[in-house]
């Protein structure tokens, strides 16, 4: 009887879980296998690798589902964790439209080099170096605009640019920086021989009296006495230079400045050219080409002239020792 007892209990567990298999395969969940809770590590067998293979590919698949990658097929989850999983996925994540940060970052990393190459292509070094020292001499950018000769014929707004650039643009000014100190030794000389005068070395200069004859000697003692005053490239040449055109253009101090012309009276050619009226001078020229071209090239000797009548003159008041 108990033998008996046995094998019908044994069969009906057999059909109670043939019922199950076959509820589970109707309803298509894939029946959970039953694990050990014990510590103990054994070889697995090749179908549980390829079972847990990919129960771990379709939990990294699932990705914000809740379930971590590394947790094996059989082994459930703790009541906190199902909470955890119920939370994150009862939450919908809404998507942002702010970029990410990267991408924000390749976005202007690729938006300044073109500005950079942009202000680069016109603005040489030797530009750059030139208009800092003229800059720092005269502390006026538009007298850095009249006086100062670039490789470009920049104008007054694109120079305020470069220059705001150079002071608060750190990508330009690192730049510029760099390729000014790769300018070669001579280069660097030549520029700074070309800065503006200050209005202080100016006054120094005005002091020297029109009527004497001041040597390279004379200018070589200013620099002497006054090394804080003028700019450190400074050479008694290029005062004496700069002393001479001040005194052609009457800006001397002991020099007055030659009274307008009164009546037909005109003082060089180009106020002559000045006062003609075009319109009146059409009908009485001739319209042969020929005349226009040796009438051109006569008024360009003419301004010639009067351009070296003034280096002239200089020569002959320091050979006779008399101002005409």
């Amino acid at each position: 009887l108990m033998a008996s007892g046995a094998t019908s209990r044994s069969e009906d567990e057999e059909s109670l879980a043939g019922q199950k298999r076959g509820s589970a395969q109707a309803s298509g969940a894939i029946p959970k296998r039953r694990s050990s809770s014990r510590f103990i590590k054994r070889k697995k067998f090749d179908d549980e690798l390829v079972e847990s293979s990919l129960a771990k590919s379709s939990s990294r698949a699932k990705g914000a589902g809740g379930v971590e990658p590394g947790r094996c097929s059989g082994s459930e989850p703790s009541s906190s964790e199902k909470k955890k999983v119920s939370k994150s996925v009862s939450a919908p994540i809404a998507p942002s439209p702010v970029p990410t940060p990267g991408l924000a970052k390749r976005m202007k990393k690729s938006k300044q080099p073109l500005q950079v190459t942009k202000d680069l292509g016109r603005w040489k070094p030797a530009d750059d170096l030139l208009l800092i020292n003229a800059v720092l001499q005269t502390n006026d950018l538009t007298s850095v605009h009249l006086g100062v000769k670039f490789s470009c014929r920049f104008n007054l707004r694109e120079i305020q640019e470069r220059w705001y650039a150079l002071l608060y643009d750190p990508i330009i000014s690192k730049l510029a920086c760099q390729a000014m100190r790769q300018l070669h030794p001579e280069a660097i000389a030549a520029i700074q021989s070309k800065v503006l005068f200050s209005k202080a070395e100016e006054q120094l200069l005005n002091k020297v009296g029109s009527t004497s004859q001041p040597t390279l000697d004379t200018f070589q003692e200013l620099l002497h006495k006054h090394p804080d005053v003028f700019y450190p490239s400074r050479t008694a040449k290029a005062l004496q230079l700069h002393w001479q055109l001040m005194k052609q253009y009457y800006l001397l101090d002991d020099q007055t400045v030659q009274p307008l012309p009164k009546g037909d009276q005109v003082l060089n050619f180009s106020d002559a050219e000045d006062m003609l009226d075009d319109s009146k001078l059409n009908s009485l020229l001739p319209s042969s080409p020929e005349l226009t071209v040796a009438d051109r090239r006569q008024k360009r000797e003419i301004r010639q002239l009067e351009q070296e009548l003034h280096k002239w003159q200089v020569l002959v008041d320091s050979i006779t020792g008399e101002s005409s």
